[in-house]
């Protein structure tokens, strides 16, 4: 069920992609798409494995929780010390995805039809001539700048994809390109009533430097009196929460591709020095190929060192982070752990009944109990991640992300091919590609009051880095 990270809802957020596209809405000559066709690619033989996210609680000593809520089996509970933690929707943005999808025998809508090879190594060493290739390089930490000047009257507003106490995600079509977006509507009144003025103005000044396959794509901003506005690619494929809640728990290849696209966006991020904080299945929307979008950085932030901040969802916690001390980028290592063990089990380790202050304690105690049925190699990777020992938590030691990437249960994976996704996904959305089809996010009441109000603006002070909507 579709959530929209800076609402409050439920515990999930958007992501796009992140290739040299057109912008939605140039009124002057631009008549080109962000979603550009091209051939459609080859698969390969790996084997891949994903996780699932939980609510988000937050507290900060300037701003209140911006992260969403989730509820379902088990089902996790706001965390009582965070104001503005109500339940929230993740909104989708428009994927832009690089050719039309082919269907194929394996490639179904149904999360039970997976690739399971056998012999996905031998298969990887023999597409590299016999040798078995290392991960990727991170992408050069390149700002990208965000180019329109756009405003309400470019768009075509079709229907809410999700809700939140700030504002709600609407679904919009652009009327220069035909093309589909999904705009964030921030309401400047709550969001200066619930502090949440820097997570904001991070939020975006976050999206607009980064570009990667992986992470969604902000395309501008506008404000007007009374909102904000942040446009952005409609990702038609829904959240992985959702998917995973309806899955139970995924097998541990599809645990091992989704858990392989956040390590490449997470290499990505930390290389610009940039902490993501709020990383859970809510938060991670399918493009209509399969592959994944971080959404909502609401909680992302440029920190070089340590920062003290205690914000994100209490099930992916790092001790460092409940215990108020100063902690470092090896806190969304620590999540990745969390996300990958609610992938392979449906629940996460720490979760207990639901209370925010129980799963704490439970993290501070660090007892983590882990199922027969997972993989020994996924259980060797999870207890280097979920360890509140920095000195041996994969990520934070010499190596950093590569640590992560060469350990034995990544060893399937063709990071070059993957970064390009160039290896099928294990489930493909049922989505019609390029009609606007938003059939995987939940319907809501439309919003009542009026957009694009003019005059007096009490908040102007609080944005002034946003452009003024031109009316």
């Amino acid at each position: 069920m579709p959530t929209l990270g800076f609402l409050k809802k439920k515990r999930t957020k958007d992501s796009t992609g992140s290739r040299d596209l057109d912008s939605p809405t140039s009124p002057v000559k631009d008549a080109h798409s962000p979603i550009t066709p091209t051939l459609t690619k080859s698969t390969t033989g790996g084997s891949f494995s994903f996780n699932q996210s939980k609510s988000s609680a937050t507290q900060e000593s300037t701003a209140a929780s911006h992260s969403t809520q989730a509820s379902t089996a088990p089902s996790k509970t706001v965390d009582s010390m965070n104001p503005s933690a109500y339940p929230q929707q993740a909104y989708a943005t428009p994927q832009a995805s690089p050719e039309p999808y082919q269907p194929s025998s394996h490639n179904v809508p149904s999360i039970q039809n997976m690739i399971h090879p056998t012999n996905a190594q031998e298969q990887n060493k023999a597409a590299n001539g016999g040798v078995v290739q290392q991960p990727a390089q991170p992408v050069p930490a390149t700002p990208r700048v965000t180019k329109g000047k756009y405003t309400l009257p470019d768009f075509q507003i079709q229907r809410t994809l999700g809700t939140g106490s700030f504002g709600r995600v609407h679904l919009v079509q652009s009327k220069h390109n035909q093309r589909f977006y999904a705009i964030k509507v921030l309401k400047k009144a709550q969001v200066v009533k619930m502090k949440q003025v820097e997570h904001t103005n991070d939020e975006r000044r976050m999206l607009q430097q980064v570009k990667h396959p992986f992470l969604i794509t902000l395309w501008g901003t506008f404000q007007d009196s009374k909102n904000l506005y942040m446009v952005m690619d409609f990702v038609e494929g829904g959240e992985l929460f959702s998917l995973l809640r309806k899955s139970q728990r995924f097998p541990n290849p599809v645990a091992k591709f989704y858990a392989a696209e956040v390590t490449l966006a997470l290499d990505y991020l930390h290389a610009q020095n940039i902490i993501y904080r709020d990383l859970k299945p809510e938060n991670l929307l399918l493009d209509r190929h399969g592959h994944l979008k971080i959404t909502d950085f609401g909680f992302a932030k440029e920190v070089p060192d340590i920062t003290w901040t205690l914000c994100g969802t209490p099930d992916y916690l790092a001790p460092e982070v409940v215990a108020s001390k100063g902690y470092n980028k090896s806190v969304d290592w620590w999540s990745l752990g969390i996300l990958i063990f609610e992938m392979l089990c449906g629940f996460t380790p720490f979760w207990d009944g639901g209370s925010p202050m129980k799963i704490y304690e439970n993290i501070l105690k660090g007892r983590v109990k882990y199922p027969p049925y997972i993989h020994p190699d996924a259980q060797d990777l999870l207890q280097k991640l979920i360890t509140p020992d920095l000195t041996k938590r994969l990520g934070n030691l010499h190596g950093g992300s590569k640590d992560v990437m060469n350990h034995p249960w990544f060893a399937e994976v063709t990071w070059e091919r993957l970064q390009k996704k160039d290896i099928d996904a294990p489930y493909v959305p049922p989505v019609r590609a390029g009609v606007g089809d938003a059939s995987q996010f939940d319907k809501y009441p439309e919003e009542t009051e009026a957009y694009g109000q003019t005059g007096d603006d009490p908040y102007v002070k609080f944005f002034t880095n946003l452009k003024h909507q031109l009316t």
